[in-house]
């Protein structure tokens, strides 16, 4: 705990299986305390008691837990398409709130998250696995060093076989996650947010987006793509990024084209290669200080510090991400690039 800071933590939603990665960390009060849930659905409820929530921590309405625990912040694991909702209720409150990626389901939502967090002076915090990797860092580091040149190429790829199936404890998930209009889209949206993060982080906001997407498993996924390829266009650059439910095992991999070299990130270890005959050499990557390790323990230091999230989890830049995946569903439909910014 932080002297003389609330430190709680309340979570809105337990609809995105994300949850039950961090929901143990909440119950042990590290770093933040955990004093409410707000769900209604039984079978996730009994899985949250299962793994340690107490009974009196739960509320059928979001609103009366906001307003009877008054938590400095609230994790939401909800569909995207229900973020503004959430902030809504969150902001005038002045509770900080996390989201897990994407920012929203659309790039209007997006863009009303970002107001609505600046109307009322809360923090919003978008919530990547990858933002908390010291890879990500250690690469960045190096392109910003100029070790490798003009970066002028960006090739990437995220993806896994899929998520599960619609039973059990991941049924709630599935069923929104495949949905276009509670997910924003299918595997596009689930993976095309990392890509289209990368390419904002390193070369900007693209001039053209151009997407093509596949559904090859239509009678497990019959209302969404579970394959998609993006091109962004940049007047002295491209990014080649493909998101997938498809791969026969997980990717989250990242190469990174200088004029004088590449960066390689590939199972949270980079490495830096120069010239052809010259072998690649491995970084030794930098332990993260702990407020930058994980999601509650930075967004503590952000409330601490009064300095918004920063980098990968940042408000504006999360913006983009959706603005880059609605171009890519707008390409989808006329077949052509789409120019950003859009209109």
């Amino acid at each position: 705990m932080l002297p003389g800071q609330d430190n709680t933590i309340a979570v809105i939603g337990l609809r995105h299986s994300h949850v039950w990665g961090h929901i143990g960390k909440m119950i042990a009060g590290k770093p933040a305390r955990l004093v409410g849930v707000a769900e209604t659905i039984p079978d996730v409820i009994a899985e949250a008691k299962k793994r340690g929530v107490p009974d009196e921590l739960f509320y059928a309405d979001y609103n009366k837990m906001l307003d009877e625990k008054k938590p400095a912040m609230v994790w939401a694991f909800v569909e995207n398409n229900r973020h503004v909702e959430i902030l809504k209720a969150c902001a005038p409150r002045k509770v900080h709130v996390i989201f897990e990626k994407p920012l929203a389901a659309t790039h209007k939502e997006a863009q009303m998250i970002r107001d609505l967090a600046q109307k009322h002076g809360v923090y919003v915090l978008t919530n990547y696995q990858m933002a908390w990797w010291p890879a990500n860092f250690a690469a960045k580091r190096v392109t910003d060093s100029g070790e490798i040149g003009q970066v002028w190429r960006l090739r990437g790829i995220v993806g896994h076989g899929g998520p599960g199936n619609s039973s059990g404890l991941n049924k709630t998930f599935f069923d929104w996650l495949t949905d276009p209009v509670k997910n924003g889209a299918g595997a596009l949206m689930d993976f095309g947010c990392y890509n289209a993060l990368w390419s904002l982080m390193y070369l900007g906001k693209p001039e053209k987006v151009y997407a093509h997407v596949n559904q090859l498993r239509p009678s497990e996924f019959p209302k969404v793509e579970d394959n998609s390829t993006m091109i962004l266009s940049y007047k002295n650059g491209v990014g080649l990024f493909e998101g997938s439910w498809d791969l026969p095992q997980s990717f989250q991999d990242l190469e990174v084209f200088g004029l004088k070299g590449s960066v390689y990130m590939k199972n949270g270890q980079v490495s830096v290669k120069k010239g052809r005959n010259v072998p690649p050499t491995e970084l030794q990557l930098e332990t993260l200080p702990a407020e930058r390790a994980e999601p509650i323990a930075y967004m503590l230091e952000c409330i601490r510090t009064k300095r918004a999230p920063e980098g990968m989890t940042a408000v504006d830049i999360n913006v983009d991400v959706v603005e880059i995946i609605d171009a890519a569903k707008l390409s989808l439909k006329d077949g052509k690039a789409v120019k950003l910014p859009l209109r």
